[in-house]
């Protein structure tokens, strides 16, 4: 069959899934956002396009998400035409529909099937929104604001014929009638490339020119996010390191995160949640105890996996919001974790079977766990171990989540 994808940053969530369409002798074309020179990629044709305006300057704050995803929509809208133009007709479009891309493409193709990446619903209530009180929603029409930012998923509902999510708790955020028409798989871990090893060694640069070797020996806690920012918990994390290194003179930490957003909102003064949460925290540090915070901005792929085969424990912290895939690499490298006690975790970490769960906000009781696992190297095997085993066993790419990518792939041909 013809297999059309649709995301802005293809391959996205679907570097696994494409590539194996071509591997069974699909022909797949993806459509893409971004700005690139090459024409295929793993046997995928690429098809690039681009908006040709802007948002309208000071258009009404509640509809701007709207207008935008409304501009991505008609730039991959013309571009469809053109494919159509060409004698291009899928069988199937998949979709990521976050950014509005695949918003008309059912006007372009009526008869063709829509699969679409169900990531998130937006909720005022009972999720990320006013999850945490040191940053209160202050303006009461945040609420409409969230149902107009709704707009996009509700007008994909009318036109996809099934969604893909990546977990459970991420699919019950979608209403029903099509929360029923979700199919929950995840993106997939390679759990044989992804896996422990004791003899990992890694080179850290230090501040004074000098640098140092770490390797399983050595006592490292690990924090891990795409951005340093409230929505992964990094100023809980900030404020349990004072006494965390002040009991554990020989650990070392390895904070990994850009300066960025990647979700919720900036600060009001304009600095970056890293130095804001940094800054507060550095006055209950001496100067020693400091030099063992290694802040490591974002990190190549092929460092970030020995950083993880590397940790002793590593802490993992979230709103009620989507799961990263960097909490089910850690599994399936056997990290002794030590993660926030809110919904999406619940599927992966069990208290005391697969990690430890602690209350997001309890700064104390999350410096009291790390430090108790630093202390108990029998309790870190046996999570570790289970993490593992219930990766393989639940998220493996091979055996589990490709596999039923593929199924609901071919769901959305009846005569296959």
């Amino acid at each position: 069959m013809r297999v059309l994808f649709i995301h802005q940053n293809f391959p996205g969530q679907f570097k696994f899934l494409a590539p194996a369409l071509v591997q069974q002798g699909h022909s797949v074309v993806a459509m893409t956002m971004q700005n690139t020179s090459a024409s295929e990629w793993q046997g995928i044709k690429l098809v690039t396009y681009s908006a040709n305006r802007g948002t309208t300057p000071n258009v009404h704050p509640w509809i701007s998400d709207i207008e935008t995803k409304t501009i991505r929509g008609e730039a991959c809208f013309r571009a469809a035409l053109g494919l159509r133009e060409q004698g291009f007709s899928p069988d199937v479009i998949i979709a990521h529909p976050g950014w509005g891309e695949s918003l008309f493409l059912k006007d372009v193709w009526p008869k063709m099937k829509m699969g679409v990446y169900c990531e998130f619903y937006y909720h005022s209530h009972g999720a990320d929104v006013g999850f945490d009180p040191e940053f209160p929603v202050t303006d009461a029409g945040n609420v409409c604001r969230l149902r107009l930012k709704n707009l996009n998923n509700l007008l994909h509902f009318e036109v996809a014929d099934a969604g893909l999510s990546p977990t459970h708790w991420q699919a019950s955020t979608f209403p029903e009638p099509f929360r029923s028409r979700i199919t929950v798989a995840h993106d997939g871990i390679d759990t044989e490339a992804v896996r422990p090893n004791p003899a990992v060694s890694l080179t850290l640069n230090k501040s004074d020119g000098d640098s140092i070797v770490l390797t399983r020996q050595n006592e490292v806690i690990t924090f891990i996010n795409r951005n340093l920012e409230p929505y992964r918990g990094y100023h809980i994390f900030m404020r349990a390191l004072p006494e965390i290194l002040k009991r554990r003179p020989n650990a070392r930490v390895l904070i990994v995160g850009g300066d960025g957003i990647s979700y919720g909102a900036r600060s009001e003064d304009g600095r970056t949640w890293k130095d804001i949460f940094a800054s507060e925290a550095r006055s209950q540090f001496s100067d020693a105890d400091w030099e063992r915070i290694n802040f490591l901005g974002n990190i190549p792929y092929q460092v970030f996996i020995p950083l993880l085969q590397l940790s002793t424990v590593h802490v993992y912290l979230t709103y009620p919001f989507v799961l990263s895939w960097s909490l089910l690499e850690a599994m399936s490298v056997g990290c002794t974790i030590v993660a926030s006690d809110t919904q999406p975790l619940h599927e992966a970490i069990k208290h005391n079977e697969t990690g430890r769960l602690v209350n997001f906000f309890d700064v104390t009781r999350l410096s009291n766990e790390v430090c108790a696992l630093l202390d108990d190297p029998i309790l870190r095997s046996k999570l570790g171990i289970n993490a593992r085993f219930f990766a393989q066993a639940n998220y493996d790419l091979k055996t589990v989540c490709l596999p039923r990518q593929l199924q609901w792939v071919e769901s959305l041909m009846p005569n296959l």
